[in-house]
């Protein structure tokens, strides 16, 4: 009889658990960093996937069948908008569970490109309002890759890189949560409480350690880093946004080495995993160093800190080059 009741036993702890498995809320995020967020979130209670692998362009990705699939049947889909992932609006007009574009949520802090005057090139205006005394011109190569996603006016897209908007997300993630999984929702409060409070932490370390570096000169290649840049008193001196498939012409480049050359000791920072082409021969034999600043964080690991190190892996490799310099 003992031994049935165990065997009774064993069968009622496997069907608690199978319906546990069950009851998880699916989570899926466009890109890593809302990964990164939901991560913290769910911490203790489900592990949120991502649907961009690393180093895939939220700009231009071809989506798979697997990945239509993962997008119809998962139980809660967050992404940007359509001002960064625009592959995504014709697949998620078929889909009958929630789908939230954060850009769209009330309380977000959102930055346009051109927002404020200063001097540029192609109509790429300054685009800090907090630091309209720069002087900020852009130098942009056979600009293909980016010029029709940063138009002056349209919305940048980066806007995870400010604390304040994780933390937006962050809120309406949990309140999502505790919508669908109620038996966990104190759980999903206490841990957007506690990565509140990180987010506090990290604001104010970040701003002790970048305040040396305001006022340093550096180059991109990508403009992601505004949102950044605003909150921690930066400002990137141009943008050498270059198409990955046509090489400027050789006047062309002797105009931007020209421009460094000016600078005198400086950073140019490519986002990885890709160093454009053009970067050694647009750098070789000045005081350029040539760095990375990766506002995607591609092999970060998704856990409840993941954000945070994000962030921090920006500043630290902004301290690294410019406070060389």
């Amino acid at each position: 009889m003992s031994r049935l009741f165990s065997i009774i036993g064993l069968i009622v702890v496997g069907l608690s658990t199978s319906l546990a498995v069950r009851a998880e809320v699916s989570v899926l995020t466009s890109i890593k960093p809302l990964q990164l967020i939901a991560a913290a979130v769910q911490d203790g209670v489900g592990e949120p996937a991502v649907l961009l692998p690393p180093g895939a362009s939220p700009h231009h990705y071809a989506l798979r069948p697997s990945d239509v699939r993962q997008l119809r049947e998962v139980g809660l889909f967050y992404w940007v908008g359509e001002d960064l992932e625009n592959f995504l609006p014709r697949v998620l007009s078929g889909r009958d569970k929630p789908s939230v574009a954060v850009q769209a949520l009330p309380g977000m802090t959102l930055r346009h490109f051109g927002d404020s005057h200063g001097e540029h090139d192609h109509g790429h205006g300054d685009h800090d309002q907090d630091h309209g005394d720069h002087d900020h011109d852009h130098d942009h190569g056979d600009a293909h890759e980016h010029d029709h996603d940063h138009r002056p006016g349209s919305l940048d897209a980066h806007l995870w890189l400010l604390p304040a908007n994780a933390r937006v997300i962050a809120a309406r993630m949990a309140a999502d949560l505790a919508i669908a999984d109620p038996a966990n929702a104190a759980r999903y409060q206490d841990n957007f409480t506690a990565f509140d409070q990180r987010l506090t932490a990290l604001d104010k370390r970040l701003k002790e350690r970048l305040a040396g570096l305001s006022g340093k000169p550096y180059f991109v290649f990508h403009e992601a880093y505004d949102y950044f840049e605003a909150a921690y008193g930066l400002k990137h001196t141009g943008v050498f946004s270059v198409g990955s498939e046509v090489q400027p012409g050789a006047r062309h480049v002797a105009a931007m080495r020209a421009r460094l050359e000016a600078v005198g000791p400086t950073c140019v920072f490519s986002e990885p995993p890709m160093r454009p082409r053009l970067a050694q021969t647009l750098t070789a034999g000045l005081p350029v160093t040539l760095a990375e600043l990766d506002a995607m964080g591609g092999a970060l690991k998704a856990d409840k800190q993941g954000y945070e190190t994000l962030l921090d892996s920006m500043a630290d490799q902004l301290v690294d080059c410019l406070g060389a310099l």
